[in-house]
């Protein structure tokens, strides 16, 4: 256990996490979802449900802002406009992190080649339907000034 961190995070997601350089992009996908097939790194957090673990992986993992959308969600079936109750808490969990930026439904295929290419592969047990969505990592920016300045006034790039 470590200070300020959701104990959901384990040591293998937030090794993962810490890995993903800037435009990395994680799944957290529902139980249903084919995850061992899909994923070029797995992680399995059986037991729990893609909301909790979207809030988990949002307290710490910066979401992009160099692109205009960067987070995205499955739909249902070809209906790019429908939310499920699933949907909605995702938007909702996403608006609390992230308040300026949009979750943007992605059709099938589009939303599975693009799981199939990410990063990682967070495997819930989430047992609704259409439960997936894609965070693309961004970056920390440093302080305009820290206490660690060097003589010319520049950041201190370890300064966060």
């Amino acid at each position: 256990m470590l200070k300020g961190l959701d104990p959901l995070l384990s040591p293998e997601l937030l090794s993962t996490l810490r890995a993903m350089g800037h435009g990395d992009e994680i799944a957290i996908v529902d139980g249903n979802y084919p995850g061992l097939e899909h994923a070029r790194r797995l992680i399995r957090l059986d037991g729990h449900g893609v909301i909790r673990v979207l809030d988990a992986v949002l307290s710490v993992l910066p979401i992009d802002d160099f692109v205009e959308q960067a987070i995205f969600r499955a739909t249902v079936k070809a209906d790019r406009d429908k939310l499920d109750p699933v949907h909605e808490e995702m938007v909702d969990c996403c608006a609390r992190h992230e308040p300026n930026r949009d979750v943007i439904p992605l059709l099938g295929p589009d939303f599975y080649g693009r799981v199939r290419a990410a990063h990682a592969i967070i495997q819930t047990s989430e047992p609704r339907l259409y439960g997936n969505i894609i965070l693309r990592k961004g970056v920390i920016y440093p302080k305009k000034t820290g206490d660690h300045a060097s003589a010319k006034g520049e950041a201190d790039p370890f300064d966060y």
